[in-house]
């Protein structure tokens, strides 16, 4: 006998989605933008709307019965249906962002998503056709109109005129399935209240109100927010509302523009954090922008669960461990140009003042001291400059300093070709010996810890010009301190330092405070308008790139691909340990569900793999789960 538990067909109920109109569908409240436009020449219409919102607010935030609140909003409107039409075209331009992005959605589940609006169908139909959502799926109120077209009130039968209108409608609708309830007003969570929903989203993509907030189940920042959770069909593979973004050590505003206008969740401080602080700020974080403080290490790294890329908002990454972040598929982007001729003109400026004795000067007509001299002040014209670093701030300042009438020399332990009449050395010491002026422009690996120290100021001519523009742990601060002192540096200007405060209000300390012809400065070499906004623009448009397109152009850890637009395909982002097999294993899970591939891209570093493919959109959940079911995958993303 068989068992007719073998027959019995498990089904899910029928899902239906009860959606507000006003602040939720569209961006406005369609009551007050016709009061807007009928009483735009009303000489009191700017109060009368005024009004008509504080009412309106009022009505939603559960301040006002609703009733009380339509009644009084009502004998303060003065419209035509003329009025009407104008505010459906109005209303068409201003579609909540995340609805008009997913309107296949809106489409697909047309028979199961409901409008149910204390708002007019006048006006709430010709939208929801626009949508390709069903007018018989709209229940709403109705204006009464006279014989010239004018609004003379509003149709006292239907049950939406009144308190508790919505909960008499889905009553008398009587659906059987799962119902969830998304809207920003009071009244969409009383039909969760009455338990005629089993679920209540609070929309405040457009308007957040705490008294709906505060007993929402769920509080949603978009459409993709409730796609997301509930895994329907959706414009985006992911809510960008849902991606945090955390930006430190107050970098230009432009980059938290930047992601806001996309949407992402952004929190923005003005310090840098220390390792105990970012470990547990990180945890939830999936975009991090810093500058030259913060250092993320392998143990930060180990809690930042959720993080995807790194933007280095300055040159330096020597404060980020890239070799974790590689091993974590964490994509790490710096900015190694924007701020290059910020720093440039700061040395130029500074080795002008001190071989000039300027700061000393200064110092002393601000003591009451007249020193009318030329002793010991020099013109840089016919100095010879060394360089101890030639990248894109040495090269620059190479060519400057050849326009100010100086010979430079240089030392690079790469292979760097010469510009314009710079003379390449074979060693630091060679430079040493020939220069009058002394800059480093190196990088802050660890390997160059103290690179600059008493052995190698004692091999500098007597009354060298010295200035540190790089990073303060390459020299070594004490025998700086001694070289001044004895008059072997004849000047310095030092901009960074091997400890510096972490924000503003801290105090700075150092050995070289005090002493003569001395300039110090607090980190600011590129820190300048033009710089920061330079810096605040690129590194987020890579990070964008990176985190919406895949594309790694201008990474410094991560195999680097240059991607085409994402076009009617889904595109699989496959991180993995390079090991032999990989590909094969991916094609054999691409063979096995019959996925159509669109385009394929791959390319590897010494640890990772990084493979892209764009597919057909037809697929199943288990062939997404088999690919990241391979034993040496690090990370798997989606983009649609």
């Amino acid at each position: 006998m068989n068992n007719l538990l073998d027959f019995t067909v498990i089904t899910e109920p029928k899902k239906y989605f009860l959606i507000d109109f006003d602040s939720t569908i569209t961006k406005v409240e369609g009551l007050d933008e016709l009061a807007a436009i009928a009483l735009k020449s009303d000489p009191e219409g700017e109060s009368k709307v005024a009004r008509i919102k504080e009412l309106t607010d009022k009505g939603m935030a559960g301040e006002l019965s609703f009733s009380e609140s339509l009644t009084q909003r009502l004998a303060l409107l003065k419209a035509n249906k003329s009025h009407v039409d104008i505010l459906i075209e109005f209303l068409k331009e201003n579609i909540t962002d995340s609805f008009d992005r997913n309107r296949a959605f809106l489409k697909e589940f047309a028979d199961q998503i409901l409008i149910i609006s204390s708002g007019f169908k006048d006006f709430i139909v010709p939208i929801a056709k626009h949508l390709g959502l069903k007018p018989e799926n709209v229940y709403a109120n109705t204006f009464i109109y006279n014989e010239t077209g004018d609004i003379v009130g509003v149709d006292q039968s239907n049950p939406l005129s009144k308190t508790g209108g919505k909960i008499e409608v889905v009553k008398f609708l009587n659906l059987d399935g799962h119902v969830s309830v998304i809207g920003d007003g009071f009244t969409d969570f009383e039909i969760k209240k009455h338990g005629l929903a089993q679920r209540f989203y609070a929309f405040i993509e457009n308007v957040e109100r705490s008294s709906v907030t505060s007993v929402a189940d769920f509080v949603i920042k978009s459409l993709d927010e409730f796609l997301f959770y509930n895994q329907l069909p959706r414009g985006y593979s992911y809510p960008k509302s849902m991606i945090k973004v955390l930006l430190l050590e107050n970098v230009h505003p432009a980059a938290k523009a930047a992601f806001e206008e996309q949407g992402f969740n952004v929190e923005f401080l003005k310090g840098a954090l220390d390792e105990d602080e970012l470990c547990e700020k990180i945890k939830d974080v999936s975009i991090i922008g810093i500058r030259s403080k913060t250092q993320i290490t392998k143990r930060v790294l180990e809690h930042a669960e959720k993080l995807l890329a790194i933007g280095a908002f300055c040159i330096g990454t020597n404060q980020i461990d890239l070799k974790e972040a590689e091993k974590r598929g964490i994509c790490v982007f710096n900015a190694p140009y924007s701020n290059t001729r910020s720093v440039v003109e700061l040395v130029i400026g500074e080795m002008i003042m001190l071989i000039r004795k300027v700061f000393v000067k200064s110092t002393g007509m601000h003591q009451g001291k007249w020193d009318k001299s030329a002793v010991n002040s020099f013109e840089v014209r016919g100095k010879k400059l060394g360089m101890i670093g030639y990248g894109h701030i040495g090269t620059q300042l190479s060519v400057l300093g050849e326009a100010l009438g100086m010979e430079v020399y240089f030392y690079d332990i790469a292979d760097k070709m010469p510009i314009g009449n710079a003379k390449k050395c074979r060693s630091m010491e060679d430079v040493f010996r020939v220069a009058d002026i002394v800059s480093l422009h190196i990088d802050g690996r660890e390997s160059n810890t103290h690179l600059i120290g008493e052995k190698e100021f004692n091999q500098m001519k007597d009354g060298v010009i010295f200035l540190n523009l790089s990073r303060g742990h390459v020299v070594d601060i004490p025998a700086l301190v001694q070289a001044l002192k004895s008059g072997k540096v004849g000047g310095a200007g030092v901009d960074v330092f091997p400890h510096e405060p972490k924000t503003n209000h801290e105090p700075f300390k150092s050995e070289l405070m005090g002493l003569e012809n001395v300039i110090l400065t607090p980190h600011i070499g590129g820190s300048t308008e033009e710089a920061q906004e330079g810096i605040g623009n690129y590194v987020p448009e890579r990070l964008l790139e990176y985190i919406n397109n895949g594309s790694t152009t201008g990474t410094v850890n991560f195999p680097e691909l240059s991607l085409p637009l994402l076009h009617d395909s889904h595109r699989l982002l496959h991180i993995h340990k390079n090991v032999p097999g990989i590909l094969a294993k991916l094609n054999n899970i691409f063979a096995k569900h019959h996925i159509n591939i669109r385009g394929q891209y791959l390319k590897t570093s010494a640890e990772i793999g990084y493979v892209i493919v764009d597919i057909e959109k037809s697929y199943s959940r288990e062939f997404v789960q088999d690919l990241k079911s391979i034993e040496e995958t690090i990370r798997f993303r989606m983009l649609f």
